[in-house]
Order: structure tokens, then sequence, then C-alpha cells
């Protein structure tokens, strides 16, 4: 049932000293970008739908009127911040205008910047996997919201961080999960617990089994992407959760909900019924790179203030970092 994976690559060929380096080198040694220009330009399109308008709305000689608001409204319910996170934004705003006695509409811009990092600010709980050993994390969400590449993520990030993961290859319902699984398995060098018998919770229960004997710290447990109306399938989630804590009275330690950022409102459903289905512990913002919709965050924020543990804004291992109120506000008013 288990398989270790190990991957490496050749060594690099020399290249002679009177040969210089080549073009494709000196571009492959180049600094990275740091997290913070990563974070801008993947919110690029959150910030030409948000700032993009709202710079237009708050120029030099603009005055606070009712028009200001009825404007500001739009351009926040455009960047898909929600109707009811808009209204708490706005009656902020109006607060601060009659406490502050503002009559300049760029004087609302750095008003508004403090009232959405305000509003977010419940949302910044980074994720502490040292209450138990092993501390086991099962991911939740539907198909196609990056649900195993997250997974891939995580685990190289807890690797950098000196713990020894195993992969559980919950997800035997999607054709091909496992074996997505298991490539990521090759990428990290860790294990993955799988099995061909199609019980999710047993795959999940033995990989638990397998960590306490072997001394794994993490335990990152796929489970099978569904949408929250098929209730079979919500059900036998349920039931992985129950044979977990069968195994393990605290288990899981975590539960992840993976957000594809791209779907917008819709992520207030999906929020919804899977924490009542399971107990949301966290959630994990995808794609946030591909989509003008960041602003729904601020919407999960008002109605269903789940911690976001970690945001993605690319492919690549780096492009998933914990989630940071600040940086995020920045990176959208820069």
């Amino acid at each position: 049932m288990f398989g270790f994976f190990k991957s490496g690559k050749p060594d690099s060929p020399s290249v002679p000293a009177d040969q210089g380096v080549p073009e494709t080198a000196a571009l492959a040694e180049a600094p990275k970008p740091s997290w913070a220009q990563r974070l801008k330009q993947g919110l690029a399109r959150t910030r030409t739908a948000f700032t993009g308008q709202i710079a237009g709305l708050f120029g030099a000689g603009a005055k606070i009127d009712e028009a200001l608001f009825e404007d500001l409204e739009t351009v926040l319910l455009t960047a898909d911040v929600g109707v009811d996170a808009t209204q708490h934004l706005i009656q902020r705003l109006r607060d601060r205008v009659k406490r502050d006695k503002l009559t300049e509409a760029e004087q609302l811009k750095g008003a508004l910047k403090e009232e959405l990092a305000a509003l977010l600010a419940p949302l910044e709980k980074p994720l502490d996997t040292t209450t138990a050993k092993p501390f086991v994390i099962m991911l939740a969400g539907v198909n196609g919201a990056g649900k195993t590449t997250t997974i891939g993520k995580l685990a190289r990030r807890f690797q950098a961080e000196g713990k020894s993961v195993l992969l559980a290859a919950g997800d035997t319902f999607r054709a091909a999960a496992r074996e997505q699984l298991t490539e990521w398995g090759n990428r990290n060098q860790v294990e993955v617990i799988q099995s061909q018998a199609g019980d999710p919770a047993a795959v999940i229960f033995d990989a638990l089994h397998s960590a306490k004997a072997r001394g794994i710290d993490i335990v990152l447990a796929d489970t099978a992407g569904r949408l929250p109306t098929q209730l079979h399938l919500m059900d036998e989630i349920r039931k992985v959760k129950r044979v977990l804590q069968k195994a393990d009275p605290g288990a899981p330690h975590e539960v992840l909900l993976v957000l594809d950022a791209n779907i917008g409102q819709n992520a207030l459903m999906q929020v919804k019924a899977f924490d009542e289905a399971l107990g949301l512990t966290g959630l994990v913002m995808t794609k946030l790179d591909g989509t003008a919709k960041g602003g729904v965050i601020a919407a999960l924020a008002n109605k269903q203030p789940v911690p976001v543990r970690f945001i993605g804004v690319g492919e690549s291992i780096e492009d998933l970092q914990p989630f940071k109120v600040d940086e995020f506000v920045d990176a959208l008013f820069s």
C-alpha cells in the first residue's frame, strides 16, 4: 500500500571559462521577485477593477457628496466585495466623514484602506501545526479549485520548515486523482498512502496509523472534490472525519476548504455548506492571479469569517503564502 518516491536531476554541465556564461544561464540566475512583488502582480486584475476605478473617484479636487458614495458602492460591488460588505464599508466611511469632518474625496482613499484592513483583520490567523503529532490536515473543495496542487505546495512548505510529511490519497472518486497526488509525492520525496479499494475513509485511517508509527509530523489528507449539492458525497466526507476521530479524537486538527477565487460570490455558498458539514477551521484561496474578483475575501470576512490560512497567486511553490492583511491591502492599493 505504501510507496516512497524520490526524484532527482542530473548535474548541470560545466561551462568552459573562455566561453562565458550563456544568456539563458544569466537569466536563470536573476533574482526572483519578492512575495510582495508577486502578490502585487497576481492581484493586478482585482486592483484594476478595484482601486483603478477608485483612483478616478478620489482625484484631486473631487468633493465628498452623495454621488461619490454611489459611485464607490458600484466599484466595490464590481470587485465582488458583496452587498453586505459594501454596505458595511460605505457606512463606516460615512461615519468617518461626519466624525473627522472630511470634505475632500482624496481623504477617503486612506480611510477606505484602513476600513478594509479592519474588516479583513479577523481572517488573519496563521496555521499552527505544533499542537499535535501527527498534525492531520484534511482538505476539501470542489473539483478544479486546486486542492491537489495546494497539497503539493503545502507539503513542500512544511518540509522547508523541517517537518516530515505524509500524503493520504483519499480522493478515490475522481479519475487520475491518485496519480496526480503521487506525482506530487515524487516531486517532494514524501510517502503517499493510497489504495485501489476505493474507500477514502480507510485510506486516510491507514495514513494516520502509519504516521503515528513512523513519527511523521504532518498528514495531508486529500478528499474527493464535490459540490455541496452532491449530498451522497458530502455524507462520505463526513464519514472520513468520523473515522479519523475514532483513530485520534483530536483529528483532523485542521479542516481546510480550498476555494477558487474565480467563483466570486459562490464562495460564500461553498464555505457555508462545507462549514456545516465539516466544521471548517481555515480556507485556502487559490487563483487570485486569474480573477478580478479578489474582493470576495471581504465578502467572506463579513458573512463567513473563517480564517484564510493561505492565498495563491501563481503556479510556483513560492506563490502559496500565508494570508497577511496588510500585505494584501497594500497590494490592492499600490
